[in-house]
C-alpha cells in the first residue's frame, strides 16, 4: 500500500434504552471504494457500542493500514487519546481509584490501534456529517434486526 493512500472510517453506536438493546455501525471509504460492517447486541450500553464500532473497524483490516477514524464519542476519543494511558500506568483505575468501566473493550481497543497508523478525528453527532450520519444508519439499523 502506497503510504499515502488511507480509509476514511466512520464510526458510531447506538442503544434504545441505556442498557438495552444496542447496536453498532461503521461506514469504511477510500478513493475506490466503500464498505459497511454493522452489529448489535441484545442487552449493552451505548459506550459499549461505540467501542465495539471501532474495534469492528480495526478488526476489518488484516494489514497495517492508514486510518482516519472519525467517531462522535467523546467518551471513545478521550479514552483512547488521553485517558488510556494514565489507565494503563494505575492499573486500570480511573483518577478517582475507581475501575475503568469496560476494561475489556479498551484492552483490545488498545491492542489494535497498534496495528495501524490511525489519525483520530472527533466530529459532532447528528449535524448532517455523511459519513457519521451513515454509521448512525448502520447502527441503528442493526437495533431494529433484534
Amino acid at each position: 500500500m502506497a503510504s499515502e493512500e488511507y480509509f476514511n472510517v466512520y464510526t458510531d453506536g447506538a442503544c434504545s434504552g441505556n442498557p438495552g438493546k444496542g447496536g453498532w455501525g461503521v461506514y469504511i471509504e477510500n478513493h475506490n471504494s466503500s464498505f459497511q460492517l454493522n452489529g448489535s447486541d441484545i442487552n449493552t450500553t451505548n459506550n459499549r457500542m461505540e467501542l465495539q464500532a471501532v474495534i469492528e473497524a480495526l478488526k476489518y483490516f488484516k494489514d497495517k493500514t492508514n486510518l482516519k477514524i472519525y467517531t462522535d464519542s467523546k467518551y471513545v476519543m478521550n479514552g483512547i487519546e488521553e485517558w488510556i494511558k494514565n489507565w494503563k500506568v494505575n492499573n486500570w483505575k480511573t483518577a478517582n481509584k475507581k475501575a475503568v468501566k469496560n476494561k475489556d473493550l479498551w484492552l483490545l481497543l488498545d491492542e489494535l490501534s497498534t496495528k495501524h497508523n490511525i489519525e483520530w478525528n472527533w466530529v459532532k453527532g447528528h449535524s448532517g456529517h455523511q459519513g457519521n450520519e451513515m454509521a448512525d444508519h448502520l447502527a441503528t439499523t442493526a437495533i431494529k434486526k433484534l
